[in-house]
């Protein structure tokens, strides 16, 4: 500010908005990057003005799962506090997505993809967070982002799961799995084999769900995870 520098400025209300985020102080840090979001657009700064968007995004998106955690709830049944914290989440990202397309910005549509169908699923729009992370599969396929395409399966797994589709929820979290042990990630390893066990017991087929199980078993003693 000293030195007449906006878009400095600008950058860093930003990170001080991240910062607030990280600790919690969600409102403080929705000022602060609302900062970052009008210098940026004073200054005609179209990516720093898509990055503010995606700030602003991600503290609701934080602040919404915040609020949530503390009523121990499945996604869609949510106090209005909380919808209405998720939906300025997600038209947040809306603008931010129409934004990097615009600027032809790949990698930033898929971060936008995958973190609208979150918000979506959080919200109960199963069929919407699921053509998201159709989305945000595409383009992590595109980019060869292994760990990207494993959360998107694991996400489209856990959308079809509650429109009652049981058997394509099984496949995704095979994927899940496959790619967890390319990646060998075992903790989202047995993660996968504990999604697949679950599965199994609402497709009745209870001999794959011991095994899966058993292998969720095995890998948290492996991990010594209590």
């Amino acid at each position: 500010r000293t030195i007449g520098d906006r878009i400095g400025e600008a950058k860093a209300s930003g990170n001080l908005g991240n910062t607030l985020k990280i600790l919690g102080q969600f409102d403080e840090a929705v000022v602060c990057c609302q900062r970052h979001l009008d210098i940026s657009r004073e200054q005609g700064d179209k990516v720093g003005e898509a990055r503010a968007l995606y700030n602003i995004g991600n503290v609701y998106h934080a602040k919404g799962k915040h609020l949530s955690w503390n009523m121990a709830q499945d996604p869609g049944y949510l106090p209005q506090e909380v919808k209405d914290t998720l939906q300025k989440a997600s038209e947040y990202y809306e603008r931010n997505l129409s934004l990097v397309k615009e600027l032809g910005d790949r990698a930033a549509q898929g971060r936008a993809y995958g973190n609208l169908g979150n918000t979506h699923y959080l919200l109960g729009n199963f069929s919407e967070a699921i053509a998201f992370h159709k989305e945000r599969l595409a383009i992590a396929k595109e980019f060869g982002d292994k760990a990207a395409e494993r959360r998107a399966y694991s996400n489209l797994g856990n959308a079809h799961i509650f429109l009652g589709r049981f058997d394509i929820s099984t496949e995704y979290y095979k994927k899940t799995l496959q790619l967890s042990r390319q990646l060998k990630d075992q903790a989202v390893e047995a993660q996968a084999c504990y999604s697949l066990g679950n599965t199994c017991t609402l497709l009745q087929d209870y001999e794959r769900a011991i095994e899966y199980h058993l292998r969720h078993l095995v890998i948290a003693q492996e991990l010594g995870d209590r």
